[in-house]
């Protein structure tokens, strides 16, 4: 039996594990659930699934949700003590971390450093201090299996190679694909700056939260992804090639040296690579349909605009400084989104807004400890706060 704590059970990633694990079967356990503030689909998960342990982080929700757990679900107290004891339960097989920012960092570290396998959705450590975490993971013993259907579909692609294993750049790798489906905006000739959140969070291929769904729209998301599989697989940014490709059907690819490209294909259904995570390194049959090739669209493939999308290109040069600027990078996006889903800010002011933050960064060279990178999200989100309190945005020059 294979016990599975989620971490952020109500998001997209967690309800879609949950419906995964269902349909495997009794060899599957859920060993804790966690929530933040979706109070209702929480209470319905846990009774339904039983889990050992429970959590809700918000205090408010807490007191909804304390005297409604079922018989045999210990509901822990609303801090972030109660996820990091989670993330490392020792009796834990698999963690699935489906947080979404900044707060699914030290939850990540304690599972690494109790030697978890960790099925990893929240990219955001890995943007934060992703050289250092693969570092832990050597030193603890720890695996980190990519969620996102495109570091899941490169992980597949690497399989039996070195890159596979994390330790060391594999010379056989010419270049990885990492496809993006363009997001909602990839084929719109209006402005940008007209963008309102509901025509934001409309994807055209994926169901999501809105956070990494407003990142998709800004490409942001595909800069985080492009950083996380930098670190994950130890590449270097020149063997990364971003490509827009709006069916979303070649979840990406590998090209070798020798000229052979594997990509991985199917519906875009992010059951999938949860299911891989899940039962990895076993494959079983899924609840999602196979891709029909006959009645597939046609695939196309552009390069991405960097200049109807800065954030994609902010992404890539804060990579290429290094240091804490990919931390505050993350951190000014966190706190850019939720402006704009607030309506205080236009959409193209969150590239804006983080560029002015960034602008702001100090350099420090090398590579950040955890400690540097959890100060240095601290100190940009502080900083992504006066700025647009002051509505103080510098337009993107780079």
């Amino acid at each position: 039996m294979k016990n599975i704590v989620i971490l952020g059970s109500t998001g997209s990633i967690g309800t879609s594990s949950l419906s995964v694990i269902s349909a495997l079967g009794p060899e599957y356990r859920v060993l804790a659930l966690t929530a933040n503030r979706n109070t209702e689909l929480f209470i319905s998960q846990v009774h339904t699934f039983k889990p050992r342990f429970a959590a809700v982080l918000d205090a408010a929700s807490y007191e909804i949700v304390k005297t409604q757990m079922p018989k045999g679900t210990q509901l822990l107290p609303p801090d972030m003590d109660s996820l990091t004891f989670l993330a490392s339960l020792p009796s834990a097989d698999l963690v699935i971390n489906g947080l979404v920012g900044s707060v699914g960092f030290q939850p990540l570290i304690y599972a690494i450093k109790a030697g978890k396998t960790i099925a990893l959705a929240n990219k955001e450590p890995m943007v934060m201090a992703g050289q250092t975490v693969m570092q832990e993971c050597r030193r603890w013993d720890a695996t980190i299996i990519p969620v996102d259907s495109e570091p899941s579909a490169i992980f597949q692609c690497l399989e039996g190679t070195d890159a596979h294993s994390y330790h060391k750049e594999n010379k056989s790798i010419s270049k990885v694909f990492l496809t993006a489906s363009g997001g909602p905006f990839a084929r719109r000739t209006r402005a940008l700056s007209t963008v309102t959140p509901e025509e934001a969070l409309h994807h055209p291929r994926w169901k999501m939260g809105k956070k990494i769904t407003i990142d998709s729209a800004t490409l942001m998301n595909k800069g985080f992804e492009a950083i996380e599989i930098m670190n994950l697989f130890n590449l270097p940014q020149e063997k990364v090639q971003i490509v827009i490709h709006p069916q979303s059907l070649i979840h990406s690819a590998v090209e070798y040296v020798d000229g052979a490209i594997l990509a991985e294909i199917s519906e875009p259904d992010m059951r999938i690579p949860i299911q891989y995570a899940i039962t990895y390194p076993k494959r079983m049959p899924s609840p999602v349909k196979p891709l029909n090739l006959f009645e597939a669209q046609k695939m196309e493939f552009f390069e991405p605009d960097f200049d109807r999308f800065p954030c994609l290109e902010l992404a890539l040069a804060a990579q290429a400084r290094g240091g804490i600027f990919p931390a505050a990078l993350s951190a000014a996006d966190e706190v850019a989104v939720e402006a704009f889903l607030q309506g205080r800010i236009k959409f193209t002011d969150i590239a804006k807004l983080i560029y002015s933050v960034l602008k702001d960064t100090y350099s420090r060279a090398g590579r950040v400890t955890l400690n540097q990178a959890a100060e240095a999200d601290e100190w940009a989100k502080e900083k992504a706060r006066v700025h647009l309190a002051e509505k103080r945005y510098k337009k993107v020059s780079l």
